[in-house]
């Protein structure tokens, strides 16, 4: 698993989520200070994270 910190979209707070480098996809996660829903897009390459979006999904 790899653990990555990023500012949540709502709250504006850093958090972290861990990613499974075996899997790119598209999922959504709540955010672990305001439980609000973010969808997260992420791109691993040979285990290696090449693209990590944290979209607001209620815009």
């Amino acid at each position: 698993m790899y653990e990555h910190f990023f500012q949540c979209p709502y709250c504006w707070e850093e958090i972290s989520m861990l990613l499974d480098p075996s899997v790119s996809s598209v999922y959504v996660e709540d955010c672990e200070v305001c439980c609000n829903p973010i969808e997260l897009q992420v791109g691993f390459d040979d285990g290696t994270l090449t693209s990590f979006s944290a979209i607001d999904i209620e815009q």
